[in-house]
C-alpha cells in the first residue's frame, strides 16, 4: 500500500476513533480492560525473562521489570478502586498515599526534636486539608493556594519557636520541598475529577474518570518506557551521578511513545488525536524531570530507595515521582484549554 493511500485512511481512523459514541463510562471501562490485558502479558513476559539464563540476559535488568510490572498492579488496583467508590473515594485513596509518600521523604531525612511538632501539623493537619479542599473545590478553587501558602509560613516559625537553629534552613526547606512534591502536588492528579470538562468541538465532556485514568497511565507507561529504551538503546547518560539508567536516547524514544500511545488512547480524553500526543509529550517530559528530581535526592541521602511498601516493592514515593510533578503540568494544560 503507497503513502498516498495509507496516509488519509490512517487520519481517518483516528479522527473515527476519537468520535466513538461509547458511552462515557463504557470507554473507561474498556481502557482498564485494555490495561489489564496488557498487565497479564507484562506479567507473563516477566515470567519467562527470570526462567531464561542467566548468560543471555542481565538479571538485575530482569528484576528491575518485573519490579515495575508488579507496582503497575498495585499502582492500577489501587486507582480502579478509587474509581469505583466515586470522586470522594478516589481523593481518599490519593489523600492516603500523599501521606505515605510524605512519611516516606521524612523518614529518609535525620530530624532534629524542635521539628517534631512542626511535621505532626505537616503529617497530620495540611496534608489531610489539602484533599478535603481538593473534594470542596469551590468557586475559588482553594486548594491551588491556600495550603501552600499557610505552610510555607508556618513551618518555618513553628520550627524557630523550638528554640533550635542548628541547621535551621535545611530542616526547613526539607519539610516544605516534601510537603511540595509528596502532597501539593499530587493533590491535582484527583483534582481532575472536578474540572468541568468540553472536548475540542466545544460540546460537554463528563468521563473525568477515564481523563484520571489516562494521566495515570501515559505517565506509568512513560517510567516503564524510559527504563526500557534507555538499556536498549541508550548511549548518553544525562546525569551519570545520579540515575545511570535516564539516557537522551531513552528519554527522546519514550517521549515519541508516549506520544503514539496518547493518540491511540485519545478515544478516552476530551483531546483531539493529536492533542493527545502533545500532552502525553508534555507528560513524559514533566515525569522525567520527577524521576531524576527524586533520583537526586536519594543519591544525596546515599539510598536506593524511599522505602519498602510491600515485599517485592520500592517505597510508595518511588512509584508516584512522576505522577508528582506531571499532575500540576496536565491539569493545568487540560483546565486552560479543554473547560467550559
Amino acid at each position: 500500500m503507497c503513502p498516498q493511500t495509507w496516509y488519509p485512511f490512517l487520519l481517518g481512523f483516528l479522527e473515527d476513533t476519537t468520535e466513538l459514541k461509547l458511552p462515557f463510562e463504557e470507554r473507561t471501562a474498556w481502557l482498564i480492560a485494555a490495561v489489564m490485558a496488557l498487565l497479564i502479558i507484562g506479567s507473563l513476559v516477566g515470567k519467562l525473562l527470570e526462567r531464561s539464563s542467566e548468560e543471555r540476559l542481565n538479571t538485575a535488568v530482569v528484576r528491575s521489570f518485573n519490579q515495575r510490572i508488579r507496582s503497575w498492579w498495585l499502582m492500577c488496583a489501587i486507582l480502579i478502586a478509587g474509581l469505583v467508590i466515586g470522586k470522594a473515594g478516589t481523593v481518599t485513596l490519593f489523600g492516603m498515599i500523599a501521606f505515605w509518600a510524605l512519611r516516606e521523604f521524612i523518614t529518609m531525612t535525620p530530624t532534629r526534636r524542635g521539628d517534631h511538632r512542626a511535621l505532626f501539623w505537616v503529617l497530620v493537619v495540611f496534608t489531610p486539608l489539602q484533599f478535603v479542599l481538593v473534594g470542596i473545590y469551590d468557586e475559588r478553587e482553594l486548594f491551588k493556594f491556600v495550603l501552600p501558602i499557610l505552610v510555607a509560613l508556618f513551618v518555618p516559625a513553628r520550627i524557630a519557636l523550638a528554640n533550635d537553629e542548628k541547621r535551621y534552613l535545611e530542616r526547613s526547606a526539607k519539610i516544605l520541598i516534601g510537603f511540595l512534591i509528596c502532597v501539593y502536588a499530587l493533590s491535582f492528579a484527583p483534582a481532575i475529577l472536578y474540572l468541568e470538562l468540553a472536548d475540542s468541538t466545544g460540546e460537554p465532556w463528563d468521563a473525568n474518570k477515564g481523563l484520571l485514568f489516562f494521566f495515570v497511565l501515559i505517565t506509568q507507561l512513560n517510567d516503564v518506557m524510559q527504563f526500557g529504551w534507555g538499556k536498549l538503546i541508550g548511549r548518553n547518560v544525562i546525569a551519570d551521578r545520579i540515575n545511570t539508567s535516564r539516557t537522551v536516547e531513552g528519554v527522546i524514544a519514550a517521549a515519541a511513545s508516549s506520544a503514539l500511545l496518547g493518540a491511540l488512547f485519545s478515544w478516552v480524553t476530551p483531546f483531539a488525536f493529536w492533542q493527545a500526543a502533545i500532552i502525553a509529550v508534555v507528560v513524559s517530559i514533566t515525569g522525567f524531570a520527577g524521576g531524576i528530581t527524586m533520583s537526586a535526592i536519594k543519591r544525596d541521602r546515599g539510598v536506593k530507595d524511599f522505602g519498602t511498601l510491600l515485599q517485592g516493592h520500592a517505597g510508595i514515593l518511588d512509584r508516584i515521582d512522576s505522577l508528582c510533578f506531571a499532575a500540576p503540568i496536565f491539569y493545568f494544560l487540560t483546565e486552560f484549554f479543554f473547560t467550559r
